[in-house]
């Protein structure tokens, strides 16, 4: 057995080790404490810093590009198209009525435009007459047409560039 004497100096370091560790467990907080609070001041900084809030006090100015005047839209209406589609075994007949402008990038191309004219009418004909209703079903069947137009115009009217074909009417019956 232990005597009294031992047991009283006993009692003084465990409570001198429990004090040790309270004052180690503290400083671990501390410096976790301080770290959190450094990595919000960096990471706030540098969230900040990317979204353009610090420019202003960093002196840097905004680069404001001036926007180029639009240019001027420039259309040009071809006459109106009427024709039977391809019905391919079908006793019925089909009509397409179609109103077409095209969309030019210069206001000097319509000159150009106007002495091609009869083989833009040439071109849109014979293809048109080879499409059936089907082709022209949905959203996809217009925007299939529209491209298509598109390139035979711009092949027909080379070196002159069409940006789109629009279409005013279209009627199948």
């Amino acid at each position: 057995m232990a005597t009294a004497e031992e047991e009283i100096e006993a009692v003084p370091q465990a409570e001198g080790e429990a004090t040790a560790g309270k004052k180690s467990g503290g400083m671990k907080k501390l410096i976790i404490m301080v770290g959190g609070v450094l990595f919000l001041l960096i990471g706030g900084g540098a969230g900040a810093y990317f979204m353009g809030f610090l420019d202003h006090f960093l002196g840097k100015k905004e680069a404001v590009a001036e926007a180029p005047p639009p240019k001027p839209l420039v259309f040009f209406d071809l006459p109106d198209f009427l024709v039977n589609l391809n019905s391919a075994g079908n006793k019925k007949a089909s009509f397409l009525k179609l109103s077409v402008s095209l969309e030019l990038d210069k206001p000097e191309d319509t000159g150009r435009l106007q002495s091609v004219l009869p083989r833009i009418v040439d071109n849109f004909q014979i293809y048109l007459r080879e499409l059936r209703v089907e082709d022209l079903k949905g959203s996809g069947g217009i925007y299939r047409l529209r491209e298509e137009l598109l390139s035979r115009v711009n092949a027909s009217v080379a070196p002159v560039k069409v940006s789109d074909v629009l279409f005013k009417e279209m009627l199948v019956q």
